[in-house]
């Protein structure tokens, strides 16, 4: 992906595809801090163990955050939502550098407060998003300081809302009833969520299918920057204000996304992508992947190091 678009994601998805809407004027700002106060959500630990120190955001500390899809059951007899995208991103603005792993969803590891071992994903159906976070944070050893959380079946409201995106695919595949040429296609809603959501016809699996997410939201993040069917009528604004408001979750406050969004530019100069390295099989006759646990310390170790350089010195 090109990093100049990678970057772009990675900035409005912090800011919860909105923080440049104040461009518009008084009557935005107003309408987006009071969608920003209804996506809130509150969960019951007020600080991560593994980060006992107070965060200065006006000062740069470099922090991490959470990247959350959920999903709705495949199954109709399933009820419970999964976290079917998990993206941890760790941002150091001193150092310019923005480290993003993927987690696959899964990924065979500890549920914390659940107390088995099984995917990763299962870990927000037994706890929601404090569960999830638990898990990672003993998954990687590292704190998880914020999260934004994407319902990824209403998504499609997102899309829709900006009359549409366009996507670049690798293969040509049928899913859902919707063909998908190879190359450059035009999506609504519906089909972006379709889009998005393949997976087994894809050789790369897990893999494939995070990539064509991540196509899809910088297919939204595109018309975003560039304020394309957004902001040239109330009505378009509206739109997209409603879908973010029924779709999105998240701690961040307004004043800590404005900070972020000021002060962690940098922190995109440099984006190192990582991948979760291991093998897949078959436990019980269910399908994992398992982790390969001298990577993940390698990995644990790396992103550790990036959050504790602070003013050239360790925290």
């Amino acid at each position: 992906m090109n990093k100049n678009k990678l970057k772009k994601i990675l900035l409005i998805a912090i800011t919860v595809i909105g923080v440049g809407i104040v461009a518009t004027g008084s009557y935005a700002w107003q309408v987006f801090t009071s969608a920003i106060t209804n996506i809130q959500e509150e969960i019951e630990y007020k600080k991560t163990e593994k980060r006992m120190e107070e965060i200065n955001l006006a000062e740069g500390d470099p922090i991490t955050v959470l990247l959350m899809g959920i999903d709705e059951p495949e199954d109709e007899e399933d009820i419970y939502q999964r976290s079917d995208t998990l993206i941890l991103l760790t941002l150091n603005p001193h150092e310019q550098t923005t480290h993003m792993v993927s987690i696959p969803r899964d990924t065979y590891t500890e549920i914390i407060g659940q107390g088995t071992k099984e995917k990763i994903n299962h870990a927000y159906a037994y706890g929601g998003t404090e569960m999830t976070i638990r898990t990672l944070e003993t998954f990687l050893d590292v704190p998880v300081d914020y999260f934004v959380k994407i319902n990824m079946d209403g998504f499609k409201d997102i899309v829709d809302a900006v009359d549409g995106i366009e996507v670049n695919n690798d293969f040509a595949f049928t899913y859902g009833g919707v063909e998908f040429k190879e190359g450059y296609n035009q999506l609504n809603g519906k089909e972006a969520l379709l889009y998005a959501r393949m997976r087994q016809d894809d050789p790369r699996g897990d893999f494939g299918r995070q990539e064509r997410q991540r196509q899809v939201i910088e297919g939204v993040v595109d018309k975003g920057t560039t304020l394309k069917g957004i902001t040239s009528s109330v009505s378009n604004f509206k739109e997209v204000i409603e879908a973010v408001e029924g779709n999105v979750r998240t701690n961040l406050d307004v004043q800590e996304m404005w900070k972020i969004q000021s002060n962690y530019r940098g922190a995109f100069n440099n984006v190192i992508e990582h991948e979760i390295l291991g093998e897949e099989t078959e436990i019980n006759e269910t399908y994992y992947f398992v982790p390969n646990e001298e990577k993940v310390q390698e990995l644990s170790e790396e992103l550790n190091g990036q959050l504790k350089e602070q003013y050239g010195k360790q925290q």
